[in-house]
């Protein structure tokens, strides 16, 4: 018994155990990746709907880079002692008028994400948890090239007006274009 409360004092006193508002703060970004990843399902599956299959397959890769996000946060918190809490995730919105307005509702939701990752970093770094800062900026990074690859595909939607012969060559690219861009 002795040692094992040596072995927490040692563990607390040493700084690697997050500090509750981080561990909330963690929490919902990881629940927020989760939505993240049911909401480009969902607008997949209006993709299909509307038989633009090349978007579909591009938002269900794109919901499963989400899932990683998710699982980076869920691995972070618990490699550092922290219990993650999956939370209740409300439906992600399931109608659109247009692929174009699809998109623009996917990068408004890219650009919420960087605005939440943003101000977890800075969180991080005013609470001097410079580990929780440097897990971070894998996410900032990452939200840089997101929103860029969003913001190119609602330029392309925009250059093809509502031609269906400028959709259907942008709903083929994006059968192919890599989540990563």
């Amino acid at each position: 018994c002795g040692a094992t409360l040596l072995y927490i004092f040692c563990y607390l006193w040493s700084g690697t155990m997050l500090k509750t508002e981080m561990i909330d703060k963690l929490n919902e970004q990881m629940n927020l990746e989760l939505y993240s990843s049911l909401l480009y399902q969902q607008m997949s599956a209006w993709c299909s709907y509307h038989s633009f299959e090349g978007a579909a397959a591009f938002l269900r890769r794109h919901a499963q880079e989400e899932m990683t996000h998710m699982q980076r946060l869920f691995d972070y918190l618990t490699d550092t002692g922290s219990l993650p809490r999956i939370n209740t995730v409300s439906s992600p919105f399931a109608e659109y008028t247009s692929l174009d307005e699809l998109f623009r509702a996917t990068y408004e939701h890219e650009q919420l994400i960087t605005q939440k990752i943003n101000e977890l970093a800075h969180a991080a770094m005013t609470s001097q948890d410079y580990p929780t800062f440097n897990f971070l900026q894998w996410y900032v990074a990452e939200q840089h090239e997101e929103e860029k690859l969003f913001k190119s595909i609602i330029d392309k939607l925009t250059l093809a007006g509502k031609s269906g012969e400028g959709l259907y060559f942008i709903d083929k690219e994006l059968s192919t274009l890599d989540t990563q861009n």
